[in-house]
């Protein structure tokens, strides 16, 4: 047992890590992709939104399967696929291979992400699930930061083939690893009283169309703003949506499980990382354009003045594990939410430098917090037989809260618009709104409190 811990939270790390790392540094190297490849904007930008739109469209779905088939398997399998990937960009003769290899890494990077939260749903008890994911989120904060450092070393050396091939070792090494070591891994499938075709592919198929309509949509409002094409993907999310509900409601079995939408914990806590990393990467984005068109400040004083968030973020993370267990979920992410308003707050009236250095160490420590502290509730709440699901859920929020973020600060930045200062504004109210909803999440469940016992959900196969 300790064997199959050690590797779930190794796993969960590196992979993690490894999105982190990847979508850090290839924001960086894209300049000097485009000029190496004779690609346009547009066909570069299409390396990070097909990406979006392939991950997006396929979380939840990749959770159930590991649901079905066992997290460490799907690890297994989405590790080695998004190193094979990584390899092939690494190896890319045009853009146009690139932006093909980048949607089949999106594939295999949505086979990974909720598996290493599954992972750790499967094998730690619920009492013990809060520093795991305090590790989990301090390694992201880490990887974020040393991302763009990271990146701009690759480019200047090597050049940008090299920031691909940084994945291809760890990637494989550990999918070897977790493919090898399967034999003591728990296997949900066996179990299961549901059959193979009970996978609700119609659902799965209407809720990839809901989410990759959606994030396109929103993707393409920072170049173009408001078009018809705009309109029309936002148009087919709600349509495809309404038809996902409609399909779920009648469904024997469900993509998402009856207990797990019946869960307001996972509900609430999922709407609040969407609200949290709406306002958080919102406001960066913002900050950016304060700094740098309005201020008139270099893009390394930035980076520099910008360094207390990632800092902070990473020291959040435990701390946060400990404020879990003193004064409950419901109160520790309330109290976060209420940061990451002040460190907007503070961002929208800073003109010096002290200002904006702790305008954005707040908005680190709140989000951090937040981070470990609603992922805790999604795991915790979610049977192990929806673990999958919740994870998928829990990362479909951290995919779509940020281009929501950036959408939202887009439309309302401008010459016509209300400037830096309106986004701010509206992108604390959205925080503020976080921070109402952290209010209804449970405090303590009864798997924390008593856990081995008649309640503890860990044991209960989920209803479908």
């Amino acid at each position: 047992m300790r064997r199959q811990r050690a590797l779930a939270l190794t796993g969960s790390v590196v992979g993690a890590v490894v999105v982190a790392l990847d979508g850090t540094v290839l924001s960086v190297v894209q300049p000097t992709l485009r000029q190496d490849l004779d690609a346009s904007l547009a066909q570069v930008q299409w390396t990070s939104t097909g990406y979006l739109i392939a991950v997006a469209g396929l979380l939840v779905f990749s959770g159930r399967l590991g649901d079905r088939y066992g997290h460490q398997r799907l690890f297994a399998f989405g590790m080695l696929g998004f190193g094979a990937a990584s390899a092939g960009i690494a190896l890319a003769p045009g853009i146009g291979w690139v932006i093909a290899l980048r949607v089949v890494q999106g594939v295999f990077g949505a086979l990974l992400q909720p598996a290493t939260l599954g992972m750790l749903r499967a094998t730690f008890p619920p009492d013990r699930l809060r520093m795991p994911i305090a590790v989990r989120t301090s390694a992201i904060g880490l990887a974020a930061a040393a991302g763009p450092v990271l990146g701009g070393a690759l480019v200047a050396g090597p050049g940008w083939r090299a920031a691909f091939l940084l994945n291809v070792v760890p990637t494989l090494a550990l999918g070897v690893l977790a493919l090898t070591s399967l034999g003591g891994a728990r296997r949900p499938d066996r179990a299961s009283p549901y059959p193979v075709t009970a996978l609700d592919l119609p659902g799965a198929l209407l809720l990839a169309l809901t989410l990759a309509s959606l994030v396109q949509a929103l993707v393409a409002l920072p170049e173009r703003g408001w078009t018809p094409g705009s309109g029309a993907g936002v148009a087919v999310a709600l349509a495809a949506g309404a038809a996902f509900v409609r399909h779920e409601r009648r469904a024997p079995t469900p993509l998402v499980p009856p207990d797990l939408v019946g869960s307001a914990g996972v509900g609430r806590a999922v709407g609040v990382l969407v609200m949290a990393s709406a306002a958080l990467q919102g406001t960066l984005f913002t900050a950016t354009f304060l700094l740098q068109s309005v201020l008139g400040v270099g893009a390394l004083r930035m980076a520099l003045l910008s360094l207390p968030l990632a800092a902070l973020m990473i020291l959040a993370a435990p701390c946060c594990a400990l404020l879990l267990r003193r004064f409950g979920a419901r109160r520790t992410t309330v109290a976060a939410m209420v940061v990451l308003v002040a460190g907007i707050v503070v961002l929208d009236r800073a003109t010096g430098t002290l200002a904006f250095c702790t305008g954005f160490g707040l908005l680190g420590a709140g989000f951090g917090t937040v981070m470990v502290a609603a992922t805790h509730v999604v795991v915790r709440e979610a049977a192990v037989e929806s673990a999958g699901v919740a994870g998928g859920l829990k990362q479909t929020a951290m995919n779509v809260g940020p281009v929501l973020g950036v959408a939202v600060a887009t439309t309302l930045t401008g010459p016509h618009a209300g400037g830096a200062r309106l986004p701010l504004i509206v992108l604390a109210v959205v925080a503020a709104v976080g921070a109402v909803v952290a209010g209804s999440l449970p405090e303590r469940s009864v798997s924390m409190i008593n856990p081995g016992r008649p309640g503890d959900r860990g044991g209960v196969p989920a209803r479908r």
